[in-house]
């Protein structure tokens, strides 16, 4: 239970990057000063950070093992924290968050890494779906943590918040965390061998499929978290503090669909829920553009918030556990695929959520519905049928 609640922690670290601050973001722009286009830039660039550091972390935990580099991200990301809480300038504050997120993708990428070094089949999906439903408490926490700590300081007592979370998460790894890979499944350093491992993943047809559907769903996430600030707060009148409500009411729909992800895939198996998933995201994508094309207002809104982001609890750990399942040797690197392309497509819908300014809702609608329709696509395409597997629990 320890192992499962530092591991559900140090994935949520990019979560709470993001999340934490959210309802403070329309003020910032004033605060420094910095022209909206900045402001949304301060996300990009920890988004950024974030698939940047999974791609060399994950390889360096192949080689090294999980517990030095997860230690040396998580003080890099306290620091960093800090940082951002001084930071003078907009420019300067976009520089420490691209830092922290380079240093925070050390929880995700190892968090998994060290999932599939102990498990493996059914178990590994139900651990990861244990494991997300406590990684899903850091969206229901973090906005109303923000939100709290704007009523007594401003948005830097968020990111000094931040640090003293991340420090008691370090302590934590300090005292109890164990390494996971032995020595002799270690890979050698070097890019070569990184090169290798990353061709030998690309090339496999199914995991590509897995890692894409898991991504492509990622894309509407990450489109409703840059978006809903916006759209809630200015369109619709939203107070911040009823903003983290209607934030924390949709990731708590992670966590319960996550729970119950980790209770049925022993009866229906990771392929048919990721698959449950895909359309529940799809369908929830489908009805967010409808009504916002046809102003049907609030009301209508919520609910294909609720069904696109609680959808997550289903497809996101069994994509994971489908992608990893075939690659025990090179956790690290296929779960720095996995997350990577997961932040490069939210990197790459960032700015189109704000194509019409933020006073239209429509840009996000269609992205949060392209995304999660074309999802279905490589799910169908490209994987191919779940192969038995036995369950392992490393000892």
């Amino acid at each position: 239970m320890r192992g499962l609640l530092f591991l559900g922690m140090a994935s949520a670290v990019g979560a709470l990057s993001m999340d934490a601050y959210l309802p403070a973001v329309p003020a910032l722009a004033p605060s420094l000063p910095a022209a909206p286009s900045a402001v949304g830039a301060t996300l990009t660039s920890c988004v950024l950070g974030l698939s940047i550091g999974q791609l060399v972390l994950g390889p360096v935990s192949d080689a090294l093992g999980r517990r030095r580099p997860l230690l040396a991200g998580l003080a890099v990301y306290t620091a960093a924290s800090v940082a951002c809480a001084l930071a003078p300038t907009i420019w300067l504050l976009i520089l420490f968050r691209l830092v922290q997120g380079l240093a925070g993708a050390a929880g995700i990428v190892i968090a998994r890494a060290i999932a599939r070094d102990r498990y493996s089949g059914v178990a590994l999906a139900r651990f990861i779906g244990l494991m997300l439903a406590v990684t899903g408490a850091a969206p229901i926490l973090a906005p109303v943590l923000g939100a709290a700590l704007l009523h007594v300081t401003s948005w830097r007592g968020i990111f000094i918040g931040l640090a003293a979370i991340i420090a008691a998460l370090f302590g934590a790894a300090a005292l109890w965390l164990e390494e996971s890979l032995p020595e002799e499944l270690r890979h050698p350093p070097g890019l070569g061998s990184t090169f290798r491992a990353f061709a030998h993943l690309l090339g496999d047809r199914s995991f590509v499929g897995y890692a894409l559907s898991g991504a492509l769903p990622f894309g509407a996430l990450f489109a409703y978290v840059s978006a809903s600030p916006y759209v809630l707060e200015d369109i619709h009148g939203v107070s911040a503090q009823l903003f983290s409500v209607i934030f924390s009411v949709n990731a708590l729909g992670i966590v319960a669909a996550a729970r119950a992800s980790a209770m049925l895939v022993h009866r229906f198996g990771a392929r048919r829920l990721l698959a449950a998933g895909l359309l529940l995201c799809a369908a929830g994508g489908l009805e967010l553009l409808g009504d916002v094309l046809v102003g049907g207002g609030l009301a209508g809104l919520l609910p294909g918030f609720f069904l696109v982001i609680s959808s997550f609890g289903l497809l996101g750990p069994n994509a994971v556990a489908l992608a990893l399942a075939e690659h025990p040797r090179t956790a690290g690197s296929a779960s720095a695929l996995l997350g990577a392309t997961q932040f490069v497509v939210g990197a790459a819908v960032a700015p189109l959520v704000g194509v019409a300014g933020s006073r239209s809702a429509v840009p996000m609608a269609v992205v949060i519905a392209v995304c999660s329709c074309f999802a279905l696509l490589p799910f169908t395409l490209l994987t191919r049928k779940e192969a038995p597997q036995p369950d392992t629990i490393a000892a």
